[in-house]
C-alpha cells in the first residue's frame, strides 16, 4: 500500500526519522548493559507514537525528542571522560 504524502507530511516525516537515527546512533556510545535497554526505550516511544496524526503533538515530540537526545549526549560525554 502506497500512502500519498504532501510535502509537510514527507518533511515531518524525514524528521522523525532523523530523529530517530540519531537517537541509534548516540545510543552506540553507551555501556555495554545498557546500549541494549536504551534502544528497546527509543523504539518503544516510536512505537508508541506511530498512530499521532497530529501534526502539532507530533512537531511537539520531535522537539522534546531533541532535547531528551541532547541531555543524553552531553551525559554519555561526560561519562567518556
Amino acid at each position: 500500500m502506497v500512502l500519498a504524502l504532501d510535502l509537510q507530511d514527507f518533511l515531518l516525516r524525514a524528521r522523525v526519522l532523523k530523529l530517530y537515527r540519531q537517537a541509534l546512533r548516540i545510543s552506540r556510545r553507551a555501556p555495554g548493559d545498557s546500549k541494549d535497554e536504551l534502544r528497546q526505550m527509543i523504539r518503544q516511544e516510536m512505537e508508541n507514537n506511530r498512530t499521532c496524526k497530529d501534526k502539532q503533538r507530533i512537531r511537539f515530540l520531535i522537539s522534546d525528542g531533541l532535547e531528551k537526545l541532547k541531555r543524553l549526549d552531553e551525559t554519555l560525554d561526560m561519562q567518556g571522560r
